[in-house]
């Protein structure tokens, strides 16, 4: 790595924010070196967030010190922050699917600065060139993929002539491709002597692009190292000490007696900007894990919607559990056949924020726990403390609310209170999405444990990695069409994430809009 000039871009000096009951950072001390790409790894909850909130203006420190090219700064607020050539790209994007890319960018543009830069549409396209970054200043958000739309994220922290650009796991709704040309882009950045501060959970990324890495664990920094030095495993033992067994790769199993059924389903989407269902053909076997991959926004939601009941529409294609009929069943009629659901959305969906744990455990496990009409409390209680127990959840009891516990813990508590029903299909979206190695490791043991029982389990993530070691068999789906079926072990990520981008489409049957099913209300 070229070191441009030897002052440190920034400095963070015994940072100190605390919340009630939380110690956020303590103490937290760290340097960033102009052109340097530095990881901030640990667990959900060790503190990352509300580090790279203060170095962002978000939020306000308690105690210590920021030193910005060898100067202290006080940074109360965002703009404040944009002004230093600081840019940040959220995991969630913050864009305006109805405004264009060169809309979305000026919004955060103050007028000098739209002044200085004068025909910001030109300015787009010229980066876009500088920097391989194929944005096009006068589309539409809404019709941009979620790789685009991250490099419109990119591009306006580009436009402000940013010189520290913070990441917060910034590849995982991308494709393999998509990846490839994102490092390329934070290589050139880091040549240019533009600093990058990179937050990932995928260790593998972090080994190969990060010059250096910064370990939080409970607010505290405990380690450094130079990852491209060490392994993922290596690494993950820094994050999560000796809880960080890895997962190592597991063995593939053939299914047996077909669970699960779809035959051409076509579907029409009710949201502004999804996606419908085209000719979606697909059989889950018994003691087998069938994996999804796809970039957001291609169908997974509606397909999971159509398959859990949460969509009410009727259809005529088939939807077969077990041989029997489930497409004109609701929600709570499916689950009683045996099947069972984690969907993306934990707080809202997979959990009500405001209710307790032992109250969640209720919605969508009644099951020996009502007698008479009655809920059996002390029963129900005990059953939430053994999920918490068994999958370690860390929370303040079986009282604790859904939304005082962190996303990884609460997955866990999902995944366990789902797979306790014993499923005979579980439908899984996005299990491991945004937690620490640790939450990781736990909810994938759960999954092979309970497909090793002989349940049949849809994995719809991002995360083709994950596939790849879950998965028994695969596919993909794009703009609402799904790819052929295949053995885990007769395909690669090239070719997965190829079929990501919709190189499959050419040899899947047209589709005619009027043939593509309104559905019936239930």
């Amino acid at each position: 790595m070229e070191k441009h000039i030897s002052i440190a871009r920034l400095e963070l000096a015994n940072i100190t924010k605390q919340y009630p009951g939380c110690l956020a950072n303590d103490k937290v001390s760290l340097t960033l070196l102009p052109g340097e790409i530095h990881a901030l790894l640990g667990e959900n909850g060790a503190g990352k967030s509300t580090l790279v909130k203060t170095i962002y203006g978000v939020v306000a420190p308690d105690k210590g010190d920021i030193l910005w090219n060898g100067k202290e700064v006080s940074i109360k607020s965002p703009s404040i922050a944009r002004d230093l050539g600081i840019g940040m790209v959220f995991q969630h994007f913050s864009l305006f699917e109805t405004l264009t890319v060169s809309q979305n960018i000026e919004l955060c543009l103050s007028k000098l600065q739209l002044k200085n830069i004068g025909d910001l549409a030109q300015r787009i396209s010229k980066l876009s060139a500088d920097y391989g970054l194929d944005v096009d200043p006068h589309r539409y958000v809404h019709s941009l993929s979620i790789g685009e739309r991250q490099r419109v994220e990119i591009m306006r922290c580009l436009v402000q002539s940013v010189k520290l650009l913070i990441l917060d796991e910034p590849t995982s709704v991308l494709t393999p491709q998509e990846v490839s040309g994102l490092f390329g882009v934070l290589r050139t950045l880091s040549e240019q002597g533009c600093s990058i501060l990179f937050i990932s959970h995928k260790l593998h990324e972090v080994t190969e692009i990060c010059h250096k890495a910064t370990i939080l664990r409970g607010g505290k920094v405990v380690d450094t190292c130079v990852p491209s030095e060490e392994t993922p495993a290596t690494i993950a033992k820094m994050m999560v000490g000796d809880l960080a067994e890895q997962d190592a790769g597991y063995s593939k199993q053939e299914g047996g007696h077909i669970v699960f059924n779809i035959h051409d389903l076509s579907l029409t989407t009710k949201q502004p900007f999804g996606t419908a269902l085209k000719n979606i053909n697909l059989s889950l076997k018994a003691g087998e894990i069938l994996g999804i991959a796809g970039v957001a926004g291609n169908g997974q939601d509606e397909l999971m919607a159509i398959i859990s009941g949460e969509e009410e529409r009727h259809v005529k294609a088939s939807l077969e559990l077990n041989g029997t009929p489930i497409g004109h069943l609701n929600a709570g009629e499916r689950r009683k056949l045996g099947m069972a659901y984690v969907p993306e959305e934990r707080l809202g969906r997979g959990a009500v924020p405001d209710m307790s744990l032992t109250e969640n455990t209720l919605l969508t496990h009644s099951e020996g726990f009502v007698k008479n009409g009655l809920v059996q409390w002390n029963v129900l209680k005990d059953y939430a403390n053994t999920l918490i127990d068994k999958y370690k959840v860390k929370c303040h009891g079986e009282f604790s609310e859904a939304k005082s516990l962190s996303g990884g813990n609460l997955q866990k508590f999902i995944m366990g209170r789902e797979i306790g029903q014993n499923p005979k299909l579980l439908i899984c979206a996005h299990p491991t999405w945004g937690v620490d190695v640790g939450a990781a490791l736990a909810i994938h043991q759960a999954l092979l444990e309970l497909r090793n029982q002989g349940a049949a389990i849809l994995l719809v993530s991002e995360d083709i990695d994950e596939l790849f070691l879950l998965a028994d068999r695969m596919a993909a789906v794009c703009d609402g069409y799904l790819s052929p079926l295949v053995k885990t072990e007769q395909t690669n990520i090239d070719q997965i994430g190829q079929w990501m981008a919709g190189t499959f489409i050419n040899n899947t049957a047209p589709i005619n809009s009027d043939t593509v099913e309104q559905g019936t209300k239930a």
